[in-house]
């Protein structure tokens, strides 16, 4: 138990302390890092926000892009009308792609998430209702994004996703963060 609540704690850590952006550096503008924590904070809360969906965004001054890829329409469209509401927003381009649907990538996220969060060594990663590592399933090739703890988590996690039957190729872009 104590194992348990010590991974959580951890988990909490990684996913506080990394910024929810892509390619950008702490703002040096208050008002610009309140936009940032704000946006960070919206995006996951999102109801339908889930393992398959992976969703970034840049700030600069008032302006907000939205990327990455969703398996739902609704997703999309459900975080750009959250940010738009947020004060100090003054634009908000939404560059989210929308997964074309597919029964094969459906069963793929199936058999990816039960052979990543199945392995004894990446179920701390399980704990907690946004999981750390995204699974992004296109036309069967797969993209791992998020954060691990260590080097070795992310190769494993690569390893893992290379050896489901039916997969085109693996991105792995998984970002190793030290707690």
């Amino acid at each position: 138990m104590n194992q348990n609540l010590k991974v959580l704690a951890v988990l909490s850590v990684v996913l506080v302390s990394v910024p929810f952006a892509v390619g950008q550096a702490e703002p040096t503008n208050p008002a610009q890092a309140r936009i940032t924590r704000e946006v960070r904070h919206e995006l996951l809360m999102l109801p339908n926000f889930g393992v398959f969906d992976n969703i970034a965004y840049k700030v600069e001054g008032d302006t907000v892009t939205l990327l990455g890829s969703v398996t739902r329409p609704v997703l999309k469209s459900d975080a750009e009308n959250v940010v738009k509401r947020i004060e100090g927003v003054g634009k908000v381009v939404n560059q989210i792609d929308v997964l074309p649907p597919s029964s094969m990538d459906d069963q793929l996220r199936l058999k990816l998430f039960r052979a990543i969060y199945g392995d004894p060594a990446l179920q701390k990663y399980e704990l907690g209702v946004q999981k750390p590592i995204r699974i992004i399933v296109k036309s069967g090739h797969v993209n791992l994004e998020g954060v691990v703890d260590n080097q070795a988590d992310k190769d494993r996690a690569g390893l893992r996703a290379n050896g489901v039957p039916g997969i085109f190729s693996v991105a792995n872009n998984l970002q190793v963060v030290k707690s």
